[in-house]
C-alpha cells in the first residue's frame, strides 16, 4: 500500500532549462521560498548547474525505473523515495501517488522527464493556486495540484 500524502505539491514540466529558470525566477520573485522548490530532470550539465544556482549544492543522484539517471534537490525527492525506498523500482510513474497524484498525470510527468524535461514542484498547499497561475505563465507543461483540498 502507498502512503498518501494529499494537497502538498504543485508539479509542473518545463521544456529545458532555460524555461524552467524562467518558471523558478518567478516563483522566486512572487515570494515562493527556495526550501519549498523541487527541481528534478535526467542528469546533464545545465542541469545540475541550475540545481546549484537554485536551491544549492546538494544534489541527489536517482534512478527510477523507465528513465534512467536523474538528478534532483528538494522536498519532493523524500516524498517520491517513499518508504521503503522503491523509486528505482516503481519509477515517477508510480511514486507521485505518493503526493496526492493520480496514475495518468505521473505517466505524464514520467515520458516529459524522460523526454529531457525539467520537473519543478513547489510544497505550498496555501498558495497552490498562485503556483499553479505562475507554472502556467513561464511554460510549465501539465501543470497541476496534486489532491489539492483547498479552494481557488
Amino acid at each position: 500500500m502507498i502512503d498518501v500524502q494529499t494537497g502538498l505539491f504543485t508539479v509542473a514540466v518545463f521544456q529545458d532549462v532555460a524555461w524552467a529558470q524562467k518558471g523558478l525566477d518567478a516563483l522566486k520573485q512572487a515570494g515562493f521560498p527556495s526550501e519549498s522548490l523541487t527541481i528534478l530532470a535526467k542528469e546533464s550539465p545545465e542541469v545540475g548547474k541550475l540545481i546549484e544556482k537554485t536551491l544549492g549544492p546538494a544534489v541527489e543522484r536517482l534512478e527510477p525505473a523507465n528513465i534512467g539517471a536523474v538528478i534532483a534537490r528538494g522536498p519532493l525527492v523524500d516524498a517520491l523515495q517513499g518508504s521503503p525506498r522503491d523509486l528505482a523500482k516503481v519509477g515517477i510513474a508510480g511514486a507521485m501517488r505518493r503526493v496526492g497524484f493520480q496514475p495518468h498525470d505521473g505517466r505524464i510527468f514520467e515520458t516529459l522527464v524522460g523526454r529531457g524535461g525539467v520537473l519543478v514542484a513547489i510544497r505550498s498547499e496555501p498558495r497552490a493556486a498562485d503556483a499553479l497561475a505562475i507554472l502556467h505563465s513561464y511554460g510549465g507543461g501539465n501543470a497541476a495540484i496534486g489532491a489539492w483540498t483547498g479552494r481557488v
